[in-house]
């Protein structure tokens, strides 16, 4: 299958002197404070279904088809909001785990092993650890998207896109995510994740393999590293 994602994670690593930047960049994407509306503007799409829309029956027949794909790989390019473009590999299997390799000297890496996401640059020697509970990658990544409840935004069908916008603002406050599906073969296309400031970036992702066995290894966060890190961060303030 190939397939087209849109994601929100803004990276800067191709410029080395950008690095605390890119950071802040990750912060955003873990805790909401970056992100952006790429879906809206890049394809001209509206949602005009009002919030808390019921899910019909077609689009959770989508959502469940989406939540039964259970490993997921392939390649991405993505476009940051400066138009910064980077790319590399990333690895899915549900529920919770996912892992973006960047490519570039910054050997810069966004893994989640299904409890926490890590934001982790080696050039840089930072590692920001944030729950996965508390990120929108918890919608993405769950074992089923459950679209009756008021998590749903707003549902829109199309002869050629379904798309469906979640969000759940006790947890993630007023950011949202959404998802862009093939209504024929039900594969997801694309995905976006918005926070209260519009920022956007763009992945596309392409050499899509799905039910492919990954190596757990992959999913691992080396906790003892971010602790020793975190250490070193405040000793040195």
């Amino acid at each position: 299958m190939n397939a087209k994602v849109t994601t929100v994670m803004t990276n800067e690593t191709s410029n080395p002197t950008r690095g605390s930047a890119t950071r802040r960049a990750f912060l955003g994407l873990a805790l909401f404070a970056a992100g952006g509306f790429a879906i809206q503007s890049a394809a001209g799409l509206g949602l005009v279904a009002p919030a808390h829309a019921a899910a019909s029956e077609a689009a959770q027949k989508i959502a469940d088809h989406f939540a039964s794909v259970r490993t997921m790989t392939g390649e991405f390019v993505q476009f940051g909001p400066r138009g910064e473009q980077t790319g590399g590999k990333f690895y899915i299997e549900r529920p919770g785990k996912i892992r973006f390799n960047y490519e570039g000297s910054s050997g810069f890496k966004v893994i989640s092993d299904g409890q926490s996401v890590v934001l982790d640059n080696k050039k840089m020697n930072t590692m920001d650890l944030y729950p996965l509970s508390k990120t929108p990658l918890k919608l993405l990544l769950d074992e089923r998207i459950d679209l009756s409840g008021n998590k749903v935004r707003s549902v829109k069908e199309e002869d050629d896109l379904t798309t469906i916008q979640l969000a759940d603002k006790s947890v993630f406050g007023n950011s949202r995510i959404t998802m862009m599906f093939d209504p024929k073969s039900y594969d997801l296309r694309q995905w976006t994740i918005t926070d209260a400031r519009g920022k956007d970036t763009t992945v596309m992702i392409f050499n899509v393999r799905q039910g492919v066995k990954i190596d757990q290894d992959l999913f691992k966060i080396d906790y003892k590293r971010n602790i020793d890190l975190n250490k070193k961060r405040h000793s040195s303030r």
